[in-house]
């Protein structure tokens, strides 16, 4: 029997979550086969097989395993199972035309929702909104109880799978990851002087350039030109500019950057995370929204490493994208300065004296004032304004008129 044990991950991590297991009790593996999953304080990881044989699993999925413990054995002398293989299912001939129906359904079903032949029938008669019903079949299929049940307690809703007027309470351990993200959130507000300062950008410029070119830049570069493009490279710019905002302090020493490592907060279903693109102010549009896309699915898939998370200057986190229309980003330690997008809103703008409504979305920088005053918050905060609402400064920083002017 071979032991499969939790590897060395890094120095400063003792212990790990087991996530999940990729593999049944029992089941044959190859070697170099991922069997398990595993979540540390930084990244999630897998464990591969080390030799081919039969799996024995010998911890459960979300035990916390301490680095060397023996997770697993694997019966290397077991012999491989031979894949049965798969009989070909007989053609049905038909005899005879299949009787028509005598009448059709009065109301259908939408596609993308799952009822059984009754529930479908029901929810047709009555006219029930599916979306008012709590399906309890397997896969989330809405069954005939579901449809009466609805009918029954019309305006009335239960969370997922619980049942109307419940008082269940639930616990759950917290995983490694929710861990690091409650201890460094705290630390961060008790270690900094943080304070949020707001502006608001409009969008037009950005959303028209969008619009005009986003099918040419596709074909071009095979990636989709998004916003996150946009704002990480005019921070790039405006960190270059404002070198305290790029800074950390390290000790009594201000550790300051001559490059932009820009962290982008992606939300997980396990939690955030914080994925750090390289060396912003070198990159081009394409080769950022690449980068984005990269990190993005890494996070989604859970396969982040822990290079990836390490050493961003600078964050930036959109909120936006879940409706928020403003909010006080916490600063991801130990870096100064974290940028928050928010929701694009038409809003009515005074321009040249006249009403317009225009996409208006508010900017907020948190930052830590032992390290940034207030005139360089406020200043770095205001050129990112203006290179978002005119984006061709992004291209060398400088207005071309101002330039041609050596003004």
């Amino acid at each position: 029997m071979i032991e499969i044990k939790v590897p060395t991950i890094g120095e400063s991590i003792s212990e790990v979550t087991l996530l999940k297991w990729t593999k049944k009790e029992g089941e044959y593996v190859d070697r170099d086969e991922v069997i398990a999953e595993l979540e540390s304080e930084k990244a999630t990881f897998e464990v591969n097989a080390e030799k081919a044989g039969t799996l024995t699993r010998l911890v459960a999925e979300g035990d916390t395993l301490h680095i060397g413990d023996v997770m697993a054995k694997i019966d290397e002398t077991a012999v491989k199972p031979e894949t049965p293989a798969a009989a070909a299912a007989p053609i049905a001939v038909p005899t005879s035309k299949p009787a028509a129906t005598s009448q059709a359904p009065v109301l259908a079903v939408p596609n993308d929702i799952k009822a059984t032949p009754v529930a479908s029938a029901i929810i047709a008669d009555k006219k029930v909104n599916p979306s008012d019903i709590q399906a309890s079949g397997v896969g989330g299929k809405i069954m005939k109880q579901d449809v009466l049940e609805a009918l029954n307690h019309p305006g009335k809703k239960a969370f997922a799978g619980v049942e109307l007027y419940s008082r269940n309470t639930r616990q759950e351990k917290m995983s490694s990851l929710r861990k690091t993200i409650s201890r460094r959130l705290v630390e961060s507000k008790n270690t900094t002087a943080m304070l949020t300062t707001f502006n608001e950008v409009d969008m037009g410029r950005i959303m028209d350039i969008r619009k005009q070119f986003k099918d040419k830049f596709k074909e071009s570069h095979g990636v989709n030109l998004g916003f996150m493009s946009f704002f990480a490279k005019a921070c790039s710019i405006a960190l270059g500019e404002w070198p305290s905002v790029n800074a950390y302090i390290d000790g009594d020493q201000i550790l300051y950057h001559d490059y932009a490592d820009i962290s982008i907060a992606v939300s997980t279903p396990r939690g955030l995370t914080v994925p750090v693109i390289r060396n912003v102010e070198s990159l081009s549009m394409a080769e950022i929204e690449k980068e984005v896309i990269v990190l993005a699915g890494k996070a989604r898939d859970s396969k982040l490493t822990a290079e990836d998370l390490q050493g961003g200057t600078f964050t930036i986190t959109n909120g936006g994208v879940f409706g928020s229309l403003m909010s006080t980003p916490i600063i991801n330690i130990p870096q100064s300065a974290i940028l928050g997008m928010h929701k694009i809103q038409d809003r009515p703008m005074a321009v040249n004296g006249q009403v317009q409504i225009r996409p208006m979305m508010y900017l907020a920088l948190s930052y830590d004032h032992r390290i940034i005053d207030g005139r360089e918050s406020v200043s770095f905060l205001v050129r990112v304004k203006e290179l978002l609402e005119q984006p061709e400064l992004l291209l060398m920083g400088k207005d071309p008129v101002k330039t041609l002017l050596e003004l």
